[in-house]
């Protein structure tokens, strides 16, 4: 690789910071290795070797000053931000103030842009004194602030708690786990601590937990009727109380599967007491008797969502009584599919819900008999009071239907819907289910059928305002990129504030037709390079690559594009491919970047990949990194685009 140089700084800069470490005439790959990372080179080893390779003339495996020197040019300097740096440089070796000024309100489209900010950044990223001191930027400072954090595509003032978190908490989509206790498949896989703690750790804001009686009155913690391995409930418990919010001050719910007995529910109800202590949420709210708190209120709290016997009217005038020992008993109703079957054959178009509703103001207050036309199964279930009265504001309500829900269901009632149940209904009553999320909190979960923790797309409940869509955290793929990329938003809080058309009653917002009330957004992104990408482990050569771009929204968003392959080079690979989308709901949608290398008979590697809400995406010269399918940072691997945008 042949780099025109004419940077005078350089030598002085250069052999001042290296010379001491060629004493000895000529050094090795794990010395060159060490000596770039002294120089603040991010680099990756695999790399390194190749290019250290390449550069032993002698073929001995050392190598002198001047064959260091042509390594730290290839890895330092990129050709594609030389040639931007030239754009702007006066005399293409220095950036003065006002050039700087220039290039970032010109191509980084910086609003507030002041002589003190690109001050602050020629301080923070030139590297050679003499040119610091005058004002102005070398190549070196210039390279340095373009591979920083300054430059990533993600908006920095989104990384921080900028939504309004004083809205009801059914108006925000809340980062929910599944089985949060497996870390791998459902039957016979370990339940482990680690669960919990990384999906906190991750931004996760409720979390299941499936109870059930143990041995020396010791509740514990597995998938039941499987070989899953068992925690104590209590440690979980602790685990839980350490972690909650080490990332987010907001609250956590604990989804509790509840199938112990009522003497190991009062020991639950111990536990969180006296683990939590005042954090643990027990009592109503000032001002929060009739609706649901906010995310802002709730900071540091804790909520227990499970069954729940009577009012919350009856729950606080329990306070302070003893409630040991103390049993209640009610019939849990069974869902007939028949009668299912005979709502579901009803016409689903937004006139005949609005008629619909018309008329349920006439039917609310009537028994509920007159609603239950058919004879329903019911089962009988105990629950420990102490245990009860925990359940404040997420109080676990069976899902009967839509209509139930609308003439019945309380504010601080929830439900819960396997995934089958919850797409069926998407599709045949997509009005109603729109209109029971602007009420209650809804949570959607994996059918029984993932025996191996597999996931489902949530970007599809996402579109009708499914507050909780949980997913098996531990289990990579798709999935869980969306829900990652989805949750960066909003400081990854875990509480992202759903658009106004899922919260509006007045909208008629349907995913799958188009929506008048908004305006599209056409992003323009030009794909310019590849920085240092992973390196297929399935070859020996240097890497062939090409990117995918996607885009998860609305069905008339989703959209896949390509590059072409650059064979042989996952060092620096050059594509300058421009690609323009047109997304119609910019509020619901993910774009991803994807790097494979192609693949005939096994099909494509997947090498690492990038997701983030379209709305979070800064404009310029920004830089994408790129994370592993278990989601662990690639650096220095990343993606060089040029991004623009306009609604």
């Amino acid at each position: 690789m042949q780099i025109s140089l004419t940077f005078f700084f350089l030598p002085t800069w250069f052999l001042s910071k290296i010379q001491e470490d060629f004493r000895g005439g000529k050094i090795n790959l794990e010395k060159a290795f060490r000596l770039l990372e002294k120089l603040d080179i991010q680099c990756n080893y695999v790399h390194v070797k190749n290019i250290f390779k390449d550069n032993d003339k002698q073929k001995q495996g050392k190598i002198t000053i001047e064959e260091f020197r042509s390594i730290y040019r290839i890895i330092a300097y990129r050709e594609e931000v030389i040639e931007i740096f030239n754009t702007y440089a006066e005399n293409r070796k220095i950036l003065y103030e006002n050039n700087l000024i220039h290039f970032l309100t010109q191509e980084q489209y910086t609003i507030e842009m002041t002589e003190s900010l690109a001050s602050e950044i020629i301080q923070k990223y030139e590297p050679i004194d003499e040119v610091k001191k005058k004002q102005q930027m070398s190549i070196e400072g210039f390279t340095r602030y373009i591979s920083s954090c300054d430059c990533l595509l993600f908006k920095q003032e989104y990384t921080k708690v900028y939504q309004d978190m004083s809205h009801p908490l059914q108006d925000y989509f809340i980062s929910s786990s599944h089985n949060t206790y497996l870390i791998s498949d459902q039957l016979v896989g370990p339940s482990d601590l680690w669960g919990y703690v990384s999906a906190l750790v991750k931004g996760c804001r409720c979390l299941e937990i499936d109870c059930w009686d143990g041995s020396q009155n010791e509740p514990v913690v597995y998938h039941g009727y499987t070989l899953t391995s068992k925690l104590l409930f209590k440690t979980v418990i602790h685990a839980i109380h350490k972690y909650a919010f080490m990332t987010s001050d907001y609250p956590v719910v604990l989804s509790l599967e509840n199938h112990c007995s009522p003497p190991q529910q009062e020991i639950m109800a111990d536990i969180l007491q006296t683990t939590f202590g005042e954090s643990l949420l027990s009592d109503l709210l000032e001002d929060f008797s009739n609706t649901l708190p906010s995310p802002e209120a709730l900071k540091f709290k804790v909520l227990v969502k499970n069954k729940k016997i009577g009012s919350l009217k009856e729950t606080e005038a329990r306070q302070g009584s003893n409630k040991r020992g103390k049993v209640m008993e009610w019939e849990e109703e069974e869902i007939d599919p028949e009668e299912e079957e005979e709502e579901l054959k009803e016409p689903d178009t937004r006139e005949s819900f609005l008629l619909t509703l018309k008329q349920e103001k006439e039917e609310k207050g009537a028994p509920l008999s007159l609603l239950l036309f058919k004879k329903r199964k019911t089962r009988k279930v105990k629950i420990s009071l102490a245990l009860s009265d925990l359940v404040i504001y997420t109080k676990s309500e069976k899902f009967r239907s839509f209509k139930y829900s609308r003439l019945y269901q309380k504010f601080n009632e929830s439900n819960s819907i396997g995934e089958t149940q919850a797409r069926r209904l998407l599709k045949m009553r997509v009005h109603e289910f729109i209109f029971h999320t602007r009420k209650f909190i809804t949570r959607i979960y994996p059918k029984a059928l993932r025996a191996d923790s597999s996931n489902f797309n949530p970007q599809e409940f996402w579109n009708i305002g499914c507050q909780m869509v949980a997913l098996n955290f531990q289990t990579p793929g798709l999935p869980m990129d969306l829900q990652t990329g989805k949750f960066l938003d909003n400081g990854g809080s875990g509480y992202i504030l759903k658009p106004y058309f899922l919260r509006d009653f007045e909208s008629d917002f349907i995913p799958s037709k188009p929506f008048n009330d908004n305006s599209p957004l056409t992003i323009t992104l030009r794909l310019i390079s590849g920085i240092q990408l992973p390196i297929s482990s399935s070859s020996s050569t240097r890497g062939d690559t090409f990117v995918i771009i996607e885009v998860y929204g609305v069905p008339y968003d989703r959209t896949r594009q390509q590059t072409r392959v650059i064979k042989k080079n996952a060092f620096s690979p050059r594509w300058n491919e421009t690609f323009t989308f047109i997304i119609q709901v910019p509020e619901l949608a993910l774009m991803r970047f994807v790097v494979e290398n192609p693949g005939v008979i096994a099909g494509n590697e997947f090498l690492g990949q990038y997701t983030l809400p379209v709305l979070c995406m800064n404009k310029g010269y920004r830089r994408v990194p790129l994370f592993s399918r278990t989601g662990e940072s690639l650096e220095p691997a990343s993606l060089f685009i040029y991004v623009w945008y306009i609604r």
